[in-house]
Protein backbone atom coordinates (compact mmCIF):
# COMPACT_ATOMS: atom_id res chain seq x y z
CA UNK A 1 0.00 0.00 0.00
CA UNK A 2 2.76 2.60 0.50
CA UNK A 3 3.98 1.95 -2.44
CA UNK A 4 1.24 3.09 -4.21
CA UNK A 5 0.64 6.23 -2.12
CA UNK A 6 4.27 7.03 -3.15
CA UNK A 7 3.28 6.29 -6.80
CA UNK A 8 0.64 8.76 -6.19
CA UNK A 9 2.51 11.44 -4.88
CA UNK A 10 5.05 11.36 -7.76
CA UNK A 11 2.70 11.28 -10.32
CA UNK A 12 0.69 14.32 -8.26
CA UNK A 13 4.26 16.19 -7.94
CA UNK A 14 5.20 15.66 -11.59
CA UNK A 15 1.82 17.15 -12.27
CA UNK A 16 2.13 19.88 -10.07
CA UNK A 17 5.86 20.64 -12.09
CA UNK A 18 4.33 20.14 -15.79
CA UNK A 19 1.90 22.43 -14.73
CA UNK A 20 4.15 25.09 -13.28
CA UNK A 21 1.82 25.41 -10.08
CA UNK A 22 5.46 24.89 -8.23
CA UNK A 23 6.23 28.55 -9.42
CA UNK A 24 5.14 31.19 -7.26
CA UNK A 25 4.49 33.73 -9.87
CA UNK A 26 2.15 31.50 -12.20
CA UNK A 27 -0.27 31.28 -8.75
CA UNK A 28 -0.12 34.81 -8.12
CA UNK A 29 -0.51 35.78 -11.95
CA UNK A 30 -3.95 33.71 -11.73
CA UNK A 31 -5.17 35.52 -8.46
CA UNK A 32 -4.20 38.95 -10.28
CA UNK A 33 -7.54 39.01 -11.85
CA UNK A 34 -7.13 42.83 -12.40
CA UNK A 35 -3.65 43.04 -13.65
CA UNK A 36 -1.43 40.49 -15.26
CA UNK A 37 -4.15 37.33 -15.25
CA UNK A 38 -3.04 33.82 -15.91
CA UNK A 39 -6.17 31.58 -16.89
CA UNK A 40 -4.07 28.35 -17.05
CA UNK A 41 -4.66 27.64 -13.81
CA UNK A 42 -8.04 27.56 -14.36
CA UNK A 43 -7.40 24.30 -17.06
CA UNK A 44 -5.56 22.81 -14.15
CA UNK A 45 -7.86 23.02 -11.54
CA UNK A 46 -10.85 21.98 -14.53
CA UNK A 47 -8.61 18.76 -15.01
CA UNK A 48 -7.91 17.90 -11.42
CA UNK A 49 -12.07 17.99 -10.70
CA UNK A 50 -12.73 16.06 -13.83
CA UNK A 51 -10.51 13.76 -13.06
CA UNK A 52 -11.46 13.35 -9.17
CA UNK A 53 -14.89 12.75 -10.36
CA UNK A 54 -14.45 10.56 -13.13
CA UNK A 55 -12.34 8.57 -9.95
CA UNK A 56 -15.11 8.99 -7.28
CA UNK A 57 -18.01 7.61 -9.96
CA UNK A 58 -16.37 4.51 -10.19
CA UNK A 59 -14.63 4.09 -7.55
CA UNK A 60 -18.02 4.31 -5.33
CA UNK A 61 -19.66 1.88 -7.72
CA UNK A 62 -17.39 -1.01 -6.17
CA UNK A 63 -18.16 -2.65 -2.36
CA UNK A 64 -14.77 -1.71 -1.04
CA UNK A 65 -11.49 -0.14 -2.10
CA UNK A 66 -8.90 -2.77 -3.61
CA UNK A 67 -6.13 -2.04 -0.79
CA UNK A 68 -8.52 -1.07 2.34
CA UNK A 69 -11.37 -2.58 3.77
CA UNK A 70 -13.64 0.10 3.40
CA UNK A 71 -13.92 3.69 1.97
CA UNK A 72 -12.97 6.60 4.31
CA UNK A 73 -15.04 9.37 3.28
CA UNK A 74 -15.30 13.03 4.69
CA UNK A 75 -18.34 12.45 7.46
CA UNK A 76 -19.45 15.71 7.11
CA UNK A 77 -21.65 17.60 5.50
CA UNK A 78 -21.98 21.08 6.47
CA UNK A 79 -19.62 24.33 6.88
CA UNK A 80 -18.72 25.93 9.90
CA UNK A 81 -16.97 28.64 11.19
CA UNK A 82 -13.70 26.91 11.56
CA UNK A 83 -13.80 25.48 7.87
CA UNK A 84 -14.76 29.23 6.62
CA UNK A 85 -11.53 30.85 8.51
CA UNK A 86 -9.35 27.92 7.61
CA UNK A 87 -10.23 28.71 3.91
CA UNK A 88 -9.82 31.65 4.54
CA UNK A 89 -6.32 31.37 6.07
CA UNK A 90 -5.34 29.01 3.13
CA UNK A 91 -6.64 31.47 0.46
CA UNK A 92 -4.55 34.23 1.86
CA UNK A 93 -1.18 32.19 2.37
CA UNK A 94 -1.68 31.06 -1.46
CA UNK A 95 -2.03 34.54 -2.53
CA UNK A 96 1.03 36.32 -0.77
CA UNK A 97 3.45 32.70 -1.24
CA UNK A 98 2.13 31.49 -4.09
CA UNK A 99 2.37 28.08 -3.19
CA UNK A 100 -0.13 25.95 -1.10
CA UNK A 101 1.11 22.56 0.45
CA UNK A 102 1.65 20.31 -2.31
CA UNK A 103 3.08 22.66 -4.55
CA UNK A 104 4.85 23.61 -1.74
CA UNK A 105 6.02 19.89 -0.56
CA UNK A 106 7.42 19.43 -4.71
CA UNK A 107 9.55 22.76 -5.05
CA UNK A 108 11.23 21.99 -1.70
CA UNK A 109 12.16 18.18 -3.58
CA UNK A 110 13.22 19.86 -6.50
CA UNK A 111 15.61 21.80 -4.86
CA UNK A 112 14.10 25.68 -4.94
CA UNK A 113 14.77 27.60 -2.19
CA UNK A 114 12.59 29.92 -1.33
CA UNK A 115 9.74 27.31 -1.24
CA UNK A 116 11.91 25.62 1.97
CA UNK A 117 10.69 29.13 3.92
CA UNK A 118 7.26 28.36 3.33
CA UNK A 119 7.64 24.30 4.00
CA UNK A 120 9.26 25.04 7.59
CA UNK A 121 6.35 27.68 8.08
CA UNK A 122 3.54 25.58 7.41
CA UNK A 123 5.27 22.73 9.93
CA UNK A 124 5.92 25.04 12.11
CA UNK A 125 1.95 26.23 12.20
CA UNK A 126 1.00 22.07 11.87
CA UNK A 127 3.23 21.46 14.97
CA UNK A 128 1.35 25.11 17.09
CA UNK A 129 -1.96 23.72 16.15
CA UNK A 130 -1.75 20.31 17.27
CA UNK A 131 -0.56 21.64 20.27
CA UNK A 132 -2.72 23.69 20.92
CA UNK A 133 -5.49 21.39 20.36
CA UNK A 134 -3.68 18.60 22.48
CA UNK A 135 -4.59 20.85 25.78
Amino acid sequence: MNIIALLAGIIFGCGLTISQLINPHKVINFLDIMGNWDPSVLVVMASALSITWLGYFFALKKSKPLYCDEFKLPQKKSMDVGLIIGAAIFGIGWGLAGYCPGPGLTAVGLGIADAIYFVCGMTLSAIILSLTKAG
